[in-house]
């Protein structure tokens, strides 16, 4: 019989992602192999007849130094590669194994960064089709062209956050200062689903209706969150943003 645990049922991040948490001690490429380093002991105390406690009835279960092959390391300490019992027996963080959360004074000036870079073209592409936010005429309001503008505006704001977090998780403002969107269960690249999640809560409300008090919510959450700094759209999309310095 192999030794080797059963293959997890969840999804895999892709074998090629560089950020992907592994395994301490398991290279690029190679397997995770077993969670404890090294073959357990086939029974509790070293052997059935034999280590402290003597025979079968030397060491009642769960007593003695010998301990389970799954009761964890001596003192209580975390027994899986990123905490808790690789089983399921103890609480699990999902941070270990992951750079350390981005600082959220930087995530706010990054998101600005992106907001002008993407912002610029909206109003380019608007002025030379002379769909403006408001256009007043003898005091009445053209709302079909503020709709518009609005719907360019979500159109071109969710496209550039999802097609770049989707690719390196970082857009031009995460790049420029260092940090990058991961996934908070298994730190790779967000999918292009999770990204397309995390940009259509971000930026719909934003183009449509409620553009900084929206943004100020958002983002502004991750000021508070504990213990992942995730944003309402992280929330959504079950991501955090990391350091990459």
């Amino acid at each position: 019989m192999s030794s080797e645990p059963p293959p997890g049922s969840g999804q895999q991040p892709p074998e090629d992602d560089p950020f992907r948490k592994r395994p301490p001690g398991e290279q690029p490429g190679e397997g995770a192999g077993s969670p404890y380093g090294h073959e357990p002991p086939p029974y509790p105390g070293g052997g059935p007849g034999g280590g402290q406690g003597g025979g079968l009835g030397g060491v009642p279960p769960g007593g003695g130094q010998g301990g389970g092959p799954y009761d964890g390391p001596p003192g209580g300490g975390p027994g899986g590669p990123y905490g808790g019992s690789p089983y399921g027996g103890g609480p699990t963080d999902p941070l270990a194994g992951m750079p350390p959360l981005a600082d959220s004074g930087k995530r706010t000036l990054a998101r600005i960064i992106d907001m002008i870079l993407v912002g610029v073209v909206v109003w380019l592409l608007t002025w030379g089709f002379d769909v403006n936010e408001y256009d007043v005429d003898s005091d009445r309001i053209e709302i079909g062209k503020s709709f518009w503008q609005s719907a360019v505006a979500a159109v071109l704001y969710i496209a550039y956050d999802t097609i770049l977090t989707a690719r390196t998780g970082q857009t031009l403002g995460k790049k420029l200062l260092h940090m990058r969107v991961a996934n908070l269960d298994n730190g790779a690249t967000p999918s292009g689903q999770n990204a397309l999640m995390r940009a259509a809560v971000l930026w719909i409300p934003f183009a449509f209706c409620c553009a900084c008090v929206w943004t100020a919510i958002s983002g502004g959450w991750s000021f508070f969150d504990r213990p992942y700094k995730q944003g309402l759209h992280d929330k959504a999309a079950k991501t955090v943003v990391v350091s990459t310095d």
